[in-house]
């Protein structure tokens, strides 16, 4: 049994189709399909149900998944460790993204990052908050960036960027002319919200709650880009991080700050309690706190 075997079956599982794994694995698909026959008749079992409409995993292919994720992890920490003691500033970090944070702070610091360590190679997984934290949970990603408060018994942190949230509205619209608002004044607005999964989605529509109305969100996006395009065509409101605010045309859209109560912002990288961190990662984290010293 090869790591190779493992790695290639633990794709086709993951996507649970022969040629969307192929396409991802840079394969051909007969390659792949013979590389997880091998290790069927190495391991004497049947790893997929291949007579049903949608491909499934077998009760032994379940069992053989979580167990390759494992050794995959233990064999990436065992290069890690080895790397570590020897010194050597190379290795890769695995980071998870929310959109709208990794496109605020994360493409200057990465460029700035890999002149100091080119042999460190970096992989970005971008997803909402709570698909991030879920990710570092797993050990998919080393780790990740998430908005403050977190769970503090499942990880360790380090803050980095203090902020809040901002109303934004076209440049005709009635509130247009104002510097702040109470958030209970939006009870009337139409809401462009970010989509389920994102952070922002439930920090805003919680503080609406607790300012007395439920928000009317007319649409929801995972791109901010597009909503803030909406927002300017005078589709509807929305809430936004400040730094993000700061990046709009204020001739086409107004940023307001909310009072009564303000919403914060505060943005955290995050990883598991208790895992090893690699020398590519403690000193990816280091580089961070460098860059926004967070006050």
């Amino acid at each position: 049994m090869e790591s190779r075997q493992l790695g290639y079956f633990i794709e086709v599982a993951k996507q649970l189709s022969f040629s969307k794994a192929a396409e991802k694995l840079n394969v051909t698909q007969p390659t792949l399909s013979k590389m997880v026959k091998n290790l069927e008749e190495e391991l004497d079992v049947l790893l997929f149900d291949r007579t049903t409409k949608h491909m499934e995993l077998t009760d032994a292919g379940e069992i053989v998944f979580e167990e390759a994720q494992e050794i995959m992890r233990m064999m990436n920490n065992l290069s890690d460790k080895l790397a570590d003691r020897m010194k050597i500033k190379k290795g890769h970090v695995k980071i998870g993204l929310p959109p709208v944070i990794g496109s605020l702070f994360f493409p200057n610091l990465i460029r700035d990052f890999r002149q100091y360590y080119p042999n460190i190679q970096i992989g970005l997984e971008e997803e909402g908050a709570k698909k991030v934290e879920k990710m570092i949970e797993e050990g998919t990603v080393d780790f990740g960036v998430a908005v403050l408060p977190v769970n503090q018994e499942l990880f360790d942190s380090n803050p980095f960027v203090k902020s809040e949230l901002k109303l934004i509205v076209y440049d005709g619209h009635p509130l247009a002319e104002v510097d702040t608002i109470p958030l209970k004044r939006l009870k009337n607005e139409s809401f462009l919200f970010m989509r389920e999964g994102f952070a922002l989605h439930d920090r805003i529509r919680e503080h609406c709650i607790q300012a007395g109305f439920n928000p009317n969100v007319i649409y929801e996006s995972s791109q901010w880009d597009f909503i803030t395009e909406m927002v300017a065509n005078g589709n509807g409101v929305a809430i936004l991080p400040e730094p993000l605010c700061r990046k709009l045309d204020p001739s086409v859209i107004k940023a307001i700050s909310i009072i009564e109560p303000k919403i914060p912002w505060d943005l955290a990288v995050i990883w598991k309690k208790n895992k090893y961190l690699s020398y590519a990662t403690k000193e990816l984290l280091q580089f961070i706190k460098f860059n926004f010293p967070y006050e």
